[in-house]
């Protein structure tokens, strides 16, 4: 039997891995992983019968095509997301722990699955994906550096945005490689603080970039923020857009990042009413997303009147 590990390259996505990892060491488990956008992970996914997948932080509904290859090939598949999901298909071989709350991450859905047992890295993975009020709930009475996961996590899922993996400082697959080998993100940083510091050097240069920003669509209810065409643009996209979020949680955020024809966009519902952000991307050719926050892969020039409607459609004041 083999086992493999599918899962997106942002904080939560590696953090729902490794604890799964910690529960139950693989060295020799496959591992499939990409980018932050990059969630069609599973077409990607060989399998046979008996082999055991865990598909981790990417849409059902993206993948769905893929999950019934799978499991007509006899495959078993652990699901645990948080995104729009779909029609969730009934099989035995089909576990699916989908929670689509907007005050969720897949991290917190796994840390309930093992009862806790590795807390600091859910915890590490709810304040990346930008849930600071779990973050903060799920730490209560365990004594945890709250400031230090905060930051870390929020690098970890900073480190997963990009239009393709040369734009990342390091590969997703390789981040997991080194976590994977600790019960805590406090013990990882400790053993291994290159990797903490590459990315805070990273961050600390990309976010300098996100001051280029020119504002295309501001009212007391949406605000929208073009970045230039450039991989500091697109690495900061997202965390940019949580920051904003956080800043003004009445107020919905769009960062759209030029590329060739068009824009890569993060959407970012107000945080006072954290829904209807993957409605809107799902309109769109390559969008997609969970209610809090969602994105578009490439949204055409053509397209960029529509999308101000829709968000100024969806978020009223």
């Amino acid at each position: 039997m083999s086992i493999i590990y599918a899962f997106n390259g942002d904080a939560d996505g590696i953090c729902s891995a490794v604890q799964l990892y910690r529960e139950a060491p693989q060295p020799d488990a496959r591992v499939v992983t990409g980018r932050k956008r990059d969630i069609n992970l599973l077409s990607r996914v060989q399998a046979a019968a008996g082999d055991l997948i865990y598909a981790l932080d990417i849409s059902m509904r993206s993948n769905m095509d893929d999950v019934r290859r799978l499991l007509a090939d006899g495959a078993q598949i652990i699901y645990a997301d948080h995104h729009n999901a779909g029609d969730i298909p009934a099989h035995k071989n089909l576990t699916a722990m989908i929670d689509t709350s907007p005050r969720i991450c897949t991290a917190a859905i796994i840390d309930m699955a093992l009862g806790g047992a590795y807390r600091a890295w859910a915890v590490t993975a709810a304040y990346g994906d930008n849930f600071p009020a779990l973050a903060k709930a799920y730490a209560t009475g365990h004594n945890l550096p709250l400031g230090k996961l905060r930051e870390f996590g929020e690098l970890l899922n900073y480190n997963g945005y990009g239009g393709s993996e040369a734009d990342l400082h390091i590969q997703p697959a390789k981040l997991f490689t080194s976590l994977r080998e600790f019960d805590t993100p406090m013990q990882a940083i400790s053993v291994c603080p290159d990797v903490f510091q590459i990315l805070k050097d990273g961050f600390d240069s990309d976010w300098d970039h996100a001051r280029d920003g020119k504002i295309i669509h501001d009212t007391s209810a949406v605000h929208i923020l073009e970045l230039p065409n450039a991989a500091a643009s697109r690495r900061i996209s997202g965390t940019l857009g949580n920051r904003l979020a956080l800043d003004h949680p009445a107020r919905a955020h769009a960062i759209l990042t030029a590329q060739d024809g068009g824009w890569l966009v993060s959407i970012r519902a107000p945080k006072n009413a954290s829904l209807g952000a993957d409605k809107i991307a799902i309109d769109f050719e390559t969008g997609g997303g969970r209610a809090a926050a969602a994105g578009i892969n490439h949204l055409p020039s053509a397209d960029l009147a529509r999308f101000i409607i829709a968000m100024a459609a969806r978020y009223t004041i």
